[in-house]
């Protein structure tokens, strides 16, 4: 056996690529050869494939040795003639050849009892992956995400709601009364400012962990890999590949990793693209906005006006990219995407609870720090009065230096349907996260302010109620679980009465929009949905990709939602919806 062994030894490896790969190879490979500075570095052979399959490091390395510009001139050239005879890239055509050696090795060397038998995972792909019933199924388990997040979690929203607005608003008057400040300026910064503002936002922690919980099943099961393959061709129309889907995907959860996985493009072009449209996928942030107007102005098919802003998100980005791959990153060359696709697994506990907790963790962050900032600002400046009416902490909300500057944006958003101050302040704060849109909305409206009367309770009371309010919420929710695919096992599934924010949002909006409230809040959703990304993204951007294509981001997105939001209204008034 060692005699046999040892005869392998100096043998070389070699993978036989085919005629014409195998004839531009041999031929770079003499060339090389004749380079003695290139041939005391790489092997002759290795680097004429390195160099065929455009390996970035290895050709800056090349590049910087005596000769080797030379080479790379003629690497060049067999690359374009390859691409031209294919239609595919170099490193396609090589890996192909070698899945096709393993896949050959493979059936020399292992010997089954039986027939060859399709695998379970091969199976379930013939439907999710199939040419025509693959892109429905995406959409289908789409749907059932956001189904999922705007209808199961609804109860746990109602019972955050409860508790900022009682026992924790309770408890903070409390102890401000044991420093005598129970009626001053402080009060209202804690009730108005911290209360309203993040507590307006960790509302909607339920449906992010909803939405991350789903999510994080659909890809420790191994399916949004299959999701990547399926979207190939549809990214293919805006000049991307399958592989762009990925960071896209990411941009679901939120825009900045998503910027950051553009990192695993090859090229800078799609890198640029890809990070281009990402911001238009609608992130966790934008979710609240999304739950809160679909329940006050489409309460009956809340899930559904949910649903639609992330298919609307992915049609403006497929429309947009369609655009700039026809200006500005006009192109004749396509890439190939290849990509292993994992068998199928059960999601396991540990995954899909680190998956959710990690990226609800973030969300958190956020309120305990941007969102928390944001709130005290507006509050401040809420605060402030201007014309000299009431006293700081202590004036009319529409006397307020807020107000007044968020009134001179608002001509800007009349022709959209929702021209008040209230409305513009939000968006205005919005430029710095996505959530603050709701929670400034909830200072603005004075949600829970001064005026509101607290029942007075005991310490003993408010823990009580805590407890017996999330057991309540918790059957609420696993009976609405049924419900999803419209069974009411229980009979007893019913509206609940709008709270004072959505009662504040409705009549604002009828009031700015002439009547048209529901037409008008469509509007801002989609608005909210398409406009400038939030200051993360935008620092995420120029990171990656400089200030140019920065700012034509931040631009283009506000252009694109004002145009878009205002087809919606206007076209929408012209229709008599």
């Amino acid at each position: 056996m060692t005699a046999s062994t040892n005869t392998f030894d100096n043998t070389p490896f070699v993978i036989d690529y085919g005629p014409d790969l195998e004839d531009a190879i041999s031929q770079l490979q003499e060339r090389i050869e004749a380079t003695p500075k290139l041939t005391q570095r790489y092997p002759a052979r290795w680097l004429a494939i390195k160099l065929l399959e455009e390996d970035n490091i290895v050709s800056a390395n090349v590049a910087g040795i005596s000769g080797g510009a030379e080479i790379l001139t003629i690497a060049s050239q067999y690359i374009a003639n390859l691409r031209s005879k294919y239609g595919e890239d170099v490193d396609t055509l090589i890996a192909d050849r070698r899945y096709s050696w393993i896949n050959h090795l493979v059936r020399e060397i292992i010997r089954q009892g039986g027939a060859d038998e399709p695998t379970t995972s091969d199976k379930i792909d013939q439907i999710v992956t199939n040419r025509w019933l693959g892109v429905p199924i995406f959409m289908l388990a789409m749907w059932a995400v956001f189904k999922l997040t705007t209808d199961v979690s609804a109860p746990y929203l109602d019972w955050i709601t409860d508790v900022i607005g009682g026992p924790i608003s309770n408890w903070a008057l409390a102890l401000l009364a044991l420093v005598e400040l129970e009626n001053s300026w402080v009060a209202s910064l804690v009730v108005e400012g911290v209360l309203a503002g993040v507590g307006g936002v960790l509302v909607f922690v339920p449906v992010l962990m909803s939405l991350f919980l789903a999510l994080a099943l659909l890809e420790d099961s191994g399916y949004m890999s299959r999701a990547a393959y399926v979207m190939d061709r549809l990214m293919r129309m805006v000049g991307l590949h399958g592989k762009a889907f990925v960071p896209l995907v990411v941009g679901f959860g939120c825009n900045v990793p998503a910027i950051y996985a553009t990192r695993t493009l090859e090229n800078r072009r799609d890198r640029i693209l890809t990070g281009l449209l990402a911001p238009f996928m609608s992130c966790g942030a934008r979710l609240p906005v999304y739950v809160l107007f679909a329940t006050v102005f489409f309460p009956a098919y809340s899930s559904l006006a949910v649903f639609a802003m992330y298919l609307l998100g992915i049609l403006v980005a497929v429309l947009i990219g369609l655009v700039l791959k026809n200006t500005l990153f006009k192109t004749s060359e396509t890439t190939g995407m290849i990509m292993e696709l994992p068998p199928y697994r059960l999601p396991t506990i540990r995954n899909v609870w680190s998956s959710m907790w990690q990226r609800t963790k973030g969300f958190l962050h956020g309120a305990a720090t941007i969102i928390l900032l944001t709130s005290i600002v507006v509050w401040a400046l809420m605060a402030v009065p201007v014309g000299g009416e009431g006293a700081f902490a202590d004036t009319d909300i529409d006397s307020s230096l807020f107000s007044r500057v968020s009134d001179l944006v608002t001509p800007v958003f009349k022709p959209l349907g929702f021209g008040s101050w209230e409305a513009s302040g939000a968006l205005i704060s919005g430029f710095v996260a996505k959530e603050v849109v709701v929670s400034t909305l909830g200072q603005v409206y004075n949600v829970g302010g001064p005026d509101k009367v607290l029942e007075p309770t005991t310490f003993l009371e408010d823990v009580v109620s805590i407890v017996t309010s999330f057991a309540q919420a918790t059957i609420d929710t696993f009976k609405s679980i049924p419900l999803i695919l419209g069974i009411d096992l229980f009979g007893d599934e019913a509206q609940d009465a709008p709270s004072e924010l959505m009662t504040a949002i409705r009549t604002g909006f009828e009031a700015s929009s002439g009547g048209r409230g529901a037409l008008a809040g469509l509007a801002f959703m989609v608005f909210v949905l398409l406009y400038t990304p939030c200051m993360a993204v935008v620092a995420a951007q120029r990171q990656e990709f400089g200030a140019k294509w920065m700012w034509t981001s931040v631009i283009g997105q506000f252009v694109i939602a004002w145009l878009v939001a205002f087809a919606v209204f206007q076209g929408g008034l012209i229709l008599g919806i």
